[in-house]
């Protein structure tokens, strides 16, 4: 593994999502009195809201918005609530829409036919402002935090990425943000396919968590934000050895992935269009890092830390075997301001 400092051109192109606003709250009931105390306490508590008389206007309604979270009246007239679950969940577009529950229902069997077809909590009337709120908190938070896991790895993605890196950014401190991918990461999947391709990003994921844990404190930050595309956030005197332990695990890991005879002549045969074989190396770690120090180089754009990161990466990647670009500019001028 081998070290280089350079000084990238950066992407204007290369840019983080904006700040979420509000969530929005689809409240479903066709008591008016029980539907305007829930918005106004929603409302209060910082959630848009918008209303819908029965199971019918809210599949209009959502027809053109795209709530957060619906809670929804289990008895209403020309489709109730049980049957609205069921047809939300059978929409792709609304299947993954988290819905708590409002019932006069108490009887168990109730709840469990009510969360049977989808709910995924419910409230029993009467209830208080305060359980209101903590349910429609708590529901949201799974539910984020769930959408915003890697299926594949378990490691947080892209959002929880942006909001990492900025708070990195809002606390002050020194850091260094990591972006890391496999080298012929495609000559995999040609070869052995997308299945024996996910056992390659699953072993980069267990070399991070394992060289992290190597490392030791403070605690590194990870991230899996797509196929085989890595991030790490750390403080910069952690980059190097957290990067020397990744490679040497990962590289000893993928050897075993590949097939014997592969591993033994170290390259693969990978088809072209025309049927001909090309050879293909085994597969090696580009790494780009982007620092901020207090002596060095400040940012106040999220967007700059990730273009500077994919540069360093580009950097890499034009070096052979595994290889840390690390950059290392200095600037009296805060970055992106």
């Amino acid at each position: 593994m081998s070290a280089a400092e350079s000084r990238p051109e950066i992407d204007p192109e290369l840019e983080l999502e904006s700040e979420e606003g509000p969530d929005l709250i689809l409240v479903v009931d066709d008591d008016q009195d029980i539907a305007s105390f829930v918005e106004f306490n929603l409302k209060v508590h910082g959630f848009d809201v918008v209303r819908a008389k029965d199971g019918q206007e809210a599949l209009e309604v959502m027809e053109t918005h795209r709530p957060g979270l619906a809670v929804v009246d289990w008895m209403m007239p020309r489709m109730d609530g049980v049957e609205l679950i069921r047809r939300i969940r059978a929409e792709p577009l609304t299947s993954a829409l988290p819905v708590i529950m409002l019932t006069a229902k108490s009887m168990t069997v109730d709840k469990v036919v009510g969360l049977t077809a989808g709910a995924d909590d419910y409230l029993v009337k009467p209830f208080d402002t305060a359980e209101l709120i903590a349910r429609v908190s708590t529901t949201l938070r799974r539910h984020k935090d769930a959408r915003e896991v890697s299926p594949l790895t378990g490691l947080p993605g892209n959002a929880r990425v942006r909001r990492e890196i900025g708070e990195r950014m809002r606390n002050g401190g020194d850091y260094s943000v990591g972006y890391i991918d496999i080298d012929r990461f495609k000559s995999v999947n040609d070869v052995y396919g997308f299945d024996r391709g996910d056992d390659f990003i699953i072993a980069l994921a267990r070399s991070l968590q394992r060289a992290s844990a190597k490392t030791g404190p403070p605690s590194i930050f990870m991230g899996h934000i797509g196929g085989d595309d890595f991030v790490f956030i750390c403080t910069p005197d952690q980059v190097l050895p957290l990067t020397k332990r990744t490679v040497t695990d990962f590289e000893r890991v993928a050897d075993r992935l590949y097939e014997p005879i592969d591993a033994q002549r170290g390259f693969i045969e990978v088809p072209d269009r025309r049927g001909n074989k090309q050879k293909a190396a085994l597969v090696t770690l580009s790494i780009g890092v982007a620092q901020a120090t207090s002596e060095g180089r400040r940012f106040a754009d999220p967007r700059v830390v990730i273009a500077v990161a994919s540069e360093m990466k580009k950097v890499a990647k034009s070096q052979p075997g595994s290889y840390v670009a690390i950059d290392r500019r200095r600037s009296d001028a805060e970055e992106g301001a």
